[in-house]
């Protein structure tokens, strides 16, 4: 089922105005500029996150990636192998517990990190568009504030 997107006079104003509307819409808007700017390059949004993190934090085991990037262990798994197939990160075994692997940030991965990082922020520069600068920085630490209560 597809939701009817109608003008702005037909929306009731008690939707309009709801602050929780308001950003459950411009979060889809969001995920799907970011979805859509990743998938041109062949990337989702968790190979971005497990990306950022060996390139921020360095070499880490399947376990510590999870706890870094928040997704689950089980669905880790697909997401380093989908990146080591394209030369993203390499897998070896843990030199200190064989029964680990250390997964590390290639230099090709590193390259496809900074294209994913220019494709991020021309999404951001779309999403955030219509808002100055001010705006824009308002906004984003009142939206941190939300988030951690």
């Amino acid at each position: 089922m597809t939701e009817h997107s109608p003008e702005a006079g037909e929306t009731p104003e008690r939707l309009r105005s709801l602050p929780s509307r308001l950003l459950a819409l411009t979060a889809a808007q969001a995920d799907r500029l970011v979805s859509a700017g990743l998938a041109a390059e062949d990337a989702r949004k968790w190979h971005y996150a497990a990306l950022v993190s060996l390139d921020e934090s360095g070499p880490a085991s399947q376990a510590d990636l999870s706890r870094r990037t928040g997704i689950y262990r089980s669905d880790l798994v697909s997401v380093i192998n989908e990146l080591a197939d394209q030369g993203h990160v390499e897998r070896t075994p843990d030199p200190t517990d064989r029964r680990r692997n250390v997964i590390t940030l290639t230099a090709r991965g590193r390259k496809h990190l900074e294209r994913l990082d220019e494709v991020l922020a021309e999404a951001q520069e779309e999403l955030m568009g219509p808002l100055t600068v001010a705006e824009r920085a308002l906004l984003s630490s009142l939206l941190e504030r939300l988030l951690d209560r």
